[in-house]
């Protein structure tokens, strides 16, 4: 859990500003460079082994897209840096999992680091997934931190022609990124509300015990979720701002992606609060339980109290006790003592204590 909220940064331990140093998990998967360049009327899609092999020319009138699936291998994003002048603290940045979501302005490019959030079916649990953004006036660049290609329908839907991308500008080609990455916070918090729901007919049907352990973990993955969403709010305003980059025509389509920011801001904060409630009525039916357990017990304990002191009054030996010579006093005595509990019993049963 904490592993997926705060990283390794001890990594950066006296390192100058700059170092381009991975701060996450290691990975075994091999870094992979997508290239794609297109114009309204033609596009072209390769894969690069190197970054060196990459076109040093951005193309008249057309819009380069480079994505680099794998940021845990340093030294290509030292050496993308490299060759497309990027500022060392961007690439810093760029390998550093942990860090949050921001929005920075540059001389000649705006880099923007968003949290992607995906959610393990297998495991139940929501690993936020560390998604970079450079744009300049007709390339981007995109960084993934490691797995499945997010952005696979966008790049898709630009070879096939679908859609608005081809016939936009770099702008409209990050907004398009965020949207994708938005839109999956919709699919994952859908899951988060499946088990919500779940967790509510547990505890109707007075499953506490595996409601409150499923609860405490749902409230842990609602922290991961709100840490990785909140910030992302902001980066868009500051986005849609921007003059120098962003065309008139795209802020109306950012602003719509900051509406579904909000939106799922507000179903996080919903959720948040219906785990609570669900932790109280939890524990409130916990407590009434171990009140019933403890109000059964307390009547079993009444009812014998005057029971056991017949029994040590007759358990006294004494040599002048009458009934002890009695045929019948043995006999006598429990049906007595029978008598006493059976009305102490319609008692409380009359006045509604059990």
């Amino acid at each position: 859990m904490i592993d997926r909220i705060f990283q390794e940064f001890s990594r950066k331990s006296g390192l100058p500003p700059g170092s381009v140093v991975l701060v996450g998990e290691e990975k075994e998967q091999s870094s992979t460079i997508h290239f794609v360049r297109y114009s309204e009327n033609e596009c072209i899609e390769r894969e690069y082994p190197q970054v060196n092999d990459l076109p040093d020319d951005a193309g008249p009138g057309t819009v380069t897209w480079i994505h680099i699936n794998g940021i845990h291998h340093p030294k290509i994003i030292e050496e993308l840096g490299i060759k497309f002048d990027f500022h060392s603290l961007v690439l810093e940045d760029i390998v550093n999992t942990g860090h949050r979501a921001k929005f920075d302005d540059w001389d000649d490019y705006l880099f923007l680091i968003v949290k992607s959030l995906i959610y393990d079916e297998q495991t139940t649990l929501v690993m936020p997934a560390h998604v970079s953004i450079i744009c300049s006036a007709n390339i981007v660049f995109s960084f993934q931190e490691s797995g499945p290609d997010l952005f696979m329908s966008v790049r898709e839907r630009i070879i096939t022609g679908k859609g608005r991308v081809r016939k936009k500008k770099a702008d409209y080609l990050v907004y398009t990124l965020l949207d994708t990455i938005v839109d999956g916070y919709f699919f994952m918090l859908e899951k988060i509300g499946d088990r919500i729901e779940y967790l509510e007919d547990a505890i109707l049907e007075n499953n506490t015990h595996e409601a409150f352990h499923r609860i405490h973990e749902l409230k842990r993955e609602m922290t991961v979720i709100r840490k990785s969403i909140w910030p992302v709010r902001d980066l868009i305003s500051r986005l849609e701002k921007n003059e120098w980059l962003v065309a008139d025509n795209t802020r109306y389509y950012l602003r719509d992606v900051y509406d579904h920011v909000i939106q799922s801001i507000d179903i996080v904060e919903t959720f948040r609060d219906m785990l609570s409630n669900l932790h109280e009525m939890t524990l409130s039916f916990n407590s009434n339980k171990m009140n019933e357990i403890m109000k059964v017990l307390t009547m079993i304990a009444t009812i014998f109290i005057p029971l056991t002191f017949i029994a040590g009054v007759y358990g006294m030996n004494f040599k002048y006790m009458p009934e002890l010579e009695w045929h019948w006093g043995y006999f006598a005595v429990l049906s007595f003592m029978f008598l006493i509990g059976s009305l102490m019993g319609y008692y409380f049963k009359v006045k509604k204590w059990f």
